[in-house]
């Protein structure tokens, strides 16, 4: 069902995260190196190493994945003051671990251009 990275590690639970959501398609966890107050991560549990990978059958859980994003914001109390949502892809775009995912940012002001 995952990849071997350590996302796909942290999907088949063989890795601790805190898990702030999940669901058949997706899980979220909040990043062991915060770059904001409120930094979670969301990834498919269906393995896309980046999302210059996705393809047309990927249309619904890609949708899904923004939604989740949209959800988890809103419990975390983000939609008011706003957040941002990130997607590092290929090494140049700063993609660490080839297995995509998207980076909830908030809980503080944040800068543009991001770096």
């Amino acid at each position: 069902m995952s990849g071997d990275t350590i996302f796909g590690k942290i999907i088949r639970r063989e890795i601790p995260a805190n898990i702030v959501y999940e669901d058949d398609l997706c899980l979220a966890f909040t990043d062991v190196n915060p770059q904001a107050p409120t930094h979670i991560l969301v990834i498919p549990k269906q393995p896309i190493p980046k999302l210059a990978d996705a393809a047309p059958e990927d249309k619904e859980l890609l949708g899904h994945l923004l939604l989740t994003v949209k959800a988890i914001a809103d419990q975390e109390g983000l939609t008011e003051s706003g957040y941002r949502v990130v997607i590092n892809t290929g090494t140049d775009g700063g993609q660490t671990v080839f297995h995509l995912h998207l980076h909830l940012l908030g809980g503080r002001s944040l800068a543009w251009p991001p770096g």
